[in-house]
This record gives C-alpha cells, sequence and structure tokens, in this order.
C-alpha cells in the first residue's frame, strides 16, 4: 500500500497539491478536512451543539459519509458546497477536537486507503498519526498572509481580514488540540509553497515519491 502523506495548515495548498500529485502519480486523492467539515455540517443539520462532544462523536460514528472526486455528500445529501461555508468553518475546530470523532475518522481514513491500495491524503495528522509509515511524509507551510489571501478567493462570502482571523484561530485551536495536535511528522519533508507555484511543488514531490518507490 502506498500511501503519500500531506500534512499542513490551512491555506497552505494541501488540496490543490494534493489532487495534482494524485494525477500525476495515477493514485487516488483524499481531503480528510472534509471529513471533518462534513461532521460538522451533519451536527449543524441535526440541530446538535459542534461542542456537545458525546452526541458529536455518537454522530460520527453513525453518519453515512462519502468524500471522492465527486464532491462530499453526508446522509446522501450534497453537502460539498455547504461545508466551505462559514458556518461549518467556524464549527469544524470544535469537532475536530473531538476525541470520539478523530478515532472514527482515522479508522475510516484508513479503510479507504485499504480499499484504495494507498494514495494521497491530506488533512493535518495523517503523516504524524494515521500514516507514520508513509512512503512519503509532507509538511506544507506558507506564510500567513498568503495563506490568508489563498483562502480568501475561495471564500467569496468573507473578506480578508475576516478570513485571516478565521486561519489564526484555526491554527491555534489545530496546534492546541489534546488530541493529534497540527505538528511536523517526524521524517516529513517541509516544503514553504509561499512563493512557489502549484507544478514545481507538485514536480518536486513526484520525484520524491518516485525516489522512494
Amino acid at each position: 500500500m502506498r500511501v503519500i502523506a500531506i500534512d499542513g495548515p490551512a491555506g497552505s495548498g494541501k488540496s490543490t497539491v494534493g489532487r495534482r500529485l494524485a494525477d500525476r502519480l495515477d493514485l487516488t486523492y483524499l481531503d480528510t478536512g472534509a471529513m471533518y467539515r462534513a461532521v460538522a455540517f451533519a451536527a449543524i443539520r441535526n440541530q446538535i451543539d459542534p461542542a456537545d462532544e458525546q452526541p458529536v462523536g455518537a454522530l460520527a460514528r453513525s453518519v453515512d459519509l462519502r468524500v471522492d472526486h465527486h464532491g462530499v455528500f453526508v446522509d446522501g445529501v450534497d453537502a460539498t458546497i455547504e461545508i466551505r461555508g462559514p458556518e461549518v468553518s467556524r464549527a469544524v475546530s470544535m469537532v475536530a477536537s473531538n476525541t470520539e470523532v478523530r478515532e472514527e475518522l482515522r479508522a475510516r481514513q484508513r479503510a479507504w486507503a485499504s480499499d484504495h491500495g494507498g494514495g494521497v491524503i491530506e488533512g493535518r495528522d495523517i503523516g504524524s498519526v494515521v500514516f507514520p509509515d508513509a512512503v512519503l511524509k509532507v509538511y506544507l507551510t506558507a506564510d500567513p498572509a498568503v495563506r490568508a489571501q489563498r483562502r480568501a478567493k475561495e471564500m467569496t462570502d468573507l473578506d480578508y481580514d475576516e478570513v485571516a482571523a478565521d486561519i489564526a484561530r484555526r491554527d491555534a485551536a489545530d496546534r492546541g488540540r489534546t488530541d493529534s495536535p497540527l505538528v511536523q511528522p517526524d521524517g516529513a519533508v517541509s516544503v514553504d509553497t509561499s512563493a512557489l507555484g502549484i507544478d514545481a511543488v507538485v514536480e518536486l514531490l513526484a520525484e520524491l515519491v518516485e525516489s522512494r518507490s
């Protein structure tokens, strides 16, 4: 099973690089952040407080969740657009800090990789916790202002200052949580994408993967 693990903070380029790298290597791609957002969406949709750990944990175990190239589907509902909205964005840190949710989604991520024979998998604890023996572990980073600019272009309903504040809050939550905090995994290749083009990053990582295969 060939897993390429990509971790890093919001706006560092994980999703864009991950998708392009998967295409380059003819592998399947999984955005694990979308899985946490999907659980947050499900909690809001079912009128469950995202901070209420036990009900949200139970929801994570029971929800019908599909994340693939067609989009994100929660109990049969297409939530691809809604999971990127401000309401879910505000709730996802609470959901992601829930140990029961993390245990469930880590199990689903490992099952997904087993079913697909590996893949390019991105998130915030993929190389450090979920797949510590990945063929290649990558930690993408970028200047906070650059990350905020990138995310502001994706979220047209929020301005730059709102997005920058949200990223700072999310960074603090991701790095400060007890269960699987955001860290640079041992043995990971760190790449600062602030001034690098996507194609350059993808080629660099593809060469590293091929040299280790």
